[in-house]
């Protein structure tokens, strides 16, 4: 059966190859970029080779734009298959955005959640939201998700996936579609990767047939508040802060103040 799938960060490594893959199978591919330009050209490389396609773009850094794109496409689309927050930030030169928080929070951690608040009423039970975690996690200083605290690259990434991972097993225990956090393999071959480590990294087709399993399969359809690890290929724990509800019911709170002014 045909499904509607969003991913976001569609234009370059994971995501590119994951939504190609989906396309293939004969999956309708919603392409989110940064680049309007970017996206509506990997649009049409789409469309030019039969495969179903539709292109949004945004600044994830941008909650504005987030809420824009997040209107647009409910004002479309009446069903949501599939969600996979893939787009991230490790190493970059803008660590400061306008909203006053470290770029990696915001675009790895409070963008990914505006989203898919934004979307839950094109969602039921059945819908997954696949969110792109790491084997990369340290124990989250909450008053760095919502302004800026100095930290090295490594601990602001790994810290922006945790809460990641943690606000997904928090509305997992909500009502609300299938909530799958997922490492899709560590040093995975993209231009993050490159540009943090200098590695050329595994390739990229490894990552992106966890992630269509992850979106497809039956294996995941009971998959909600779990962690996927495809570094050992099997459903594993994430970090053990994950589990400390009264930080995860302040991470949440503190995101839910965050987004207010954007739902």
């Amino acid at each position: 059966m045909k499904k509607t799938i969003l991913i976001t960060g569609a234009t370059d490594g994971i995501g590119k190859v994951t939504a190609k893959m989906l396309g293939e199978l004969g999956h309708h591919v919603i392409l989110h970029g940064r680049s309007l330009d970017k996206v509506e050209s990997l649009k049409k490389t789409f469309l030019d080779e039969g495969l179903e396609a539709d292109a949004f773009a945004a600044d994830l850094s941008d909650f504005n734009q987030v809420k824009e794109m997040g209107q647009d496409i409910l004002s479309k689309y009446k069903y949501l298959d599939v969600l996979i927050n893939n787009a991230g930030v490790f190493v970059t030169d803008k660590l400061l955005i306008k909203h006053g928080l470290d770029v990696r929070f915001a675009v790895n951690t409070v963008a990914p959640y505006l989203l898919t608040k934004l979307l839950l009423p094109v969602m039921d039970k059945n819908s997954r939201v696949i969110n792109l975690s790491s084997a990369a996690q340290a124990s989250v200083d909450l008053e760095a998700v919502s302004k800026r605290v100095a930290m090295s690259d490594n601990e602001a990434y790994a810290q922006s996936k945790l809460a990641l991972t943690m606000w997904t097993y928090q509305m997992a225990d909500e009502e609300s579609p299938i909530m799958i956090a997922l490492n899709p393999k560590s040093f995975l071959g993209s231009k993050m990767v490159h540009k943090a480590y200098g590695t050329k990294g595994y390739d990229l087709s490894i990552g992106g047939k966890v992630l269509c399993k992850a979106s497809l399969s039956d294996e995941f359809s009971d998959a909600n508040g779990k962690y996927y690890d495809n570094d050992i290929e099997m459903f594993s724990s994430p970090h053990p802060q994950t589990f400390d509800l009264e930080v995860r019911d302040t991470l949440t709170k503190t995101l839910n103040n965050l987004i207010s002014d954007f739902i």
